[in-house]
């Protein structure tokens, strides 16, 4: 990949602090998109988005799609896309959006970690980074805000939940999804506080990577086992459908007055349907709609009031869902 000559790098500095200063702005709003429609007004704004492939789950194909219908050519803007669920791919996907000069670099990262050299380059090119999905662990400076789930809580509400239930024991097949992401880290750490208590027994914890098919095969291997198990906690909804799909060949009961509790996460429409057919017990949210809010921060010149926007999610019991829920937070068809 090719680097910007050195002489062209100061000329793009240069133009980039008399843009800046032409708006008029102070503190800051100045460095958080205050010069996006002053310096930006003669073309489209160009965004670069990395991101998880659609394919990944109900969850990416609407995140995916919300991002192409906000960031689009009717919206103002000019949209680079990339998808990979590898880090070193994304990594090179966004050096390579730097090079070619984006004005704002948007990432839902596939892990936590390795992001740091990429992120102070585009700082030092003068580009905004927007976090969206996911966080990531790099100094907030590097970035203008984040605009995420609280994937901590979505697993604190889950667990909660299913301790609620008061089941006489707790022998848990954990699926979980691509390891390092921040989905995988949040989702998981709330269980792991149980079985390191005691309180819960880890039968299986094995990644699927977010895969209905590994999925699957993993629950058949507990099954063709012998291992009692009573919970499949499923860190998004294909996995889950996998897991069903594994017990359903065996003959095992599930769902509501099943012989196994059947939890997953993402909100799809068809998996809410599952809920309240009664062959699920919980699914949790976890919202896709994250671009709306990017943009107007983009446009408004403003800075945010915080860092981290979190966005405001819940959890669904199957005895409590109902058909407005799914209409109102199912996602997908």
């Amino acid at each position: 990949m090719k680097k910007l000559p050195k002489f062209l790098g100061v000329v793009m500095s240069a133009v980039l602090v008399l843009s800046v200063c032409a708006c008029g702005g102070s503190g800051s709003a100045a460095s958080s998109g205050g010069d996006s429609s002053a310096a930006k007004s003669d073309g489209p704004i160009k965004v670069g988005v990395v991101n998880n492939p659609p394919s990944e789950s109900g969850y990416r194909e609407a995140n995916v799609k919300d991002m192409e219908s906000v960031f689009s050519s009717a919206n103002g803007y000019e949209l680079k896309t990339a998808y990979s669920l590898k880090n070193d791919e994304q990594l090179q996907a966004a050096q390579g959006f730097i090079t070619e000069g984006v004005d704002y670099l948007l990432i839902s990262a596939a892990e936590t970690t390795g992001w740091d050299e990429v992120l102070k380059k585009a700082k030092e090119a003068g580009i905004k980074v927007y976090l969206f999905d996911r966080m990531i662990d790099v100094d907030e400076s590097l970035y203008e805000a984040a605009v995420v789930s609280d994937m901590a809580k979505e697993g604190e509400t889950a667990v909660k939940w299913l301790l609620d239930q008061n089941l006489p024991e707790y022998n848990v097949i954990h699926i979980q999804g691509a390891m390092g992401s921040d989905a995988q880290i949040g989702r998981t750490g709330a269980l792991d506080e149980q079985f390191a208590s005691g309180k819960m027994n880890k039968v299986v914890q094995q990644t699927a990577t977010w895969d209905e098919a590994e999925a699957k095969k993993i629950v058949e291997s507990v099954i063709n086992s012998g291992d009692s198990f009573n919970v499949i906690y499923a860190e998004n909804d294909g996995m889950a459908k996998g897991a069903v799909a594994a017990l359903d060949e065996a003959g095992i009961t599930h769902g509501v007055d099943g012989d196994v509790v059947v939890m997953g996460f993402d909100c799809n429409k068809w998996a809410l349907r599952e809920l309240l057919a009664g062959k699920w017990n919980y699914d949790g949210q976890c919202s896709p709609f994250q671009a709306k809010i990017i943009s107007d921060l983009i446009k408004s010149g403003s800075a945010p009031s915080s860092k981290k926007i979190i966005n405001e999610e819940k959890g669904f019991d199957a005895k409590a869902l109902t058909q407005a829920d799914i209409d109102t937070y199912g996602l997908g068809e």
